[in-house]
């Protein structure tokens, strides 16, 4: 595959936006995992999927985050254009007006429990919106949204896996609990990456919520990870109270954010990564805390 580089972003928008091929163009500090990021001028960035996994959020984003834009209470990213596969690379990508701001983390946010309660409004506000015809969990979004026991399978290895690295029947007890309970209403809007690089901040205050890849209809619970992987103490207690849901919706959450937790430190482990493997390991602990 082509490599998804400053210089393939140059070509592929003087081949089919000349409008834009005075511009210049230079890659963004945080690029993205799922995709590639760049800044195209002052206002537009060129957001390229980085492999197959991720071509059909292309056109979801395309069409849905004009749809989602105006019943949210802060900015989403704004599709200007749709680039179409060339210049060796096989999939669409997107021209998005630029936003400004800075990932979210906690020396950087100038009131946590205000964050969480801004942050708590936008996702209640994003489960009001109108989900008919909305995307159901899929292939597109590693089917966020789904029931969290769609990882079962993954969880179990990396239980197996990690052994006495965890506390094992701590962790398959907020397991079974989040496996147990069900989403019992009609589908809602999800972000379903709900992280803190996708959560931009201006003067330290929660700005714009970018990177709607994940995003569909169905269960919002894997939005609430949220709430051990970044919030504690006040902060999470506020977001909590904010977003409300009932416990059944929140040990789902606590499934989500313990299925990502043990496969990633799994992986960080095994990389010999020991400062990312403890922050997993906090995550873990926060969960089992907050089942206990």
């Amino acid at each position: 595959m082509t490599e998804v580089d400053e210089q393939l972003a140059r070509r592929l928008v003087d081949s089919q936006f000349p409008q834009w091929a005075g511009l210049p163009i230079r890659p963004v500090e945080l690029s993205g995992w799922d995709n590639r990021t760049f800044r195209l001028g002052k206002e537009l960035s060129v957001r390229l999927p980085s492999s197959a996994s991720y071509r059909l959020q292309v056109e979801k984003e395309q069409r849905w985050l004009p749809v989602l834009a105006p019943v949210l209470p802060l900015p989403i990213p704004e599709p200007v254009a749709q680039g179409a596969p060339g210049e060796g690379y096989p999939f669409a990508w997107s021209v998005y007006r630029w936003i400004e701001g800075a990932p979210a983390a906690p020396g950087a946010i100038a009131d946590e429990v205000a964050f969480a309660r801004s942050l708590a409004a936008f996702l209640d506000a994003l489960g009001r919106a109108d989900a008919r015809d909305g995307p159901e969990p899929g292939e597109h979004n590693f089917l966020r949204g789904a029931h969290v026991s769609v990882y079962g399978e993954e969880t179990e290895r990396a239980v197996a896996a990690l052994g006495a690295e965890i506390p094992r029947d701590d962790v398959l007890r907020v397991w079974e609990a989040a496996v147990g309970t069900r989403w019992e209403r009609a589908p809602v809007w999800f972000h379903g990456d709900v992280a803190v690089g996708n959560l931009l901040l201006r003067a330290g205050r929660l700005a714009a919520v970018i990177d709607f890849g994940s995003s569909g209809v169905g269960d919002p619970a894997c939005d609430t990870v949220i709430a051990w992987t970044l919030l504690a103490g006040a902060s999470r207690d506020a977001f909590r109270a904010a977003y409300g849901g009932d416990a059944a919706l929140w040990a789902r959450g606590r499934g989500w954010a313990l299925w990502k937790a043990l496969i990633t430190l799994a992986g960080y482990l095994e990389d010999g990564d020991d400062r990312l493997a403890a922050d997993q390991h906090r995550i873990i602990r926060a969960v089992i805390a907050d089942q206990e």
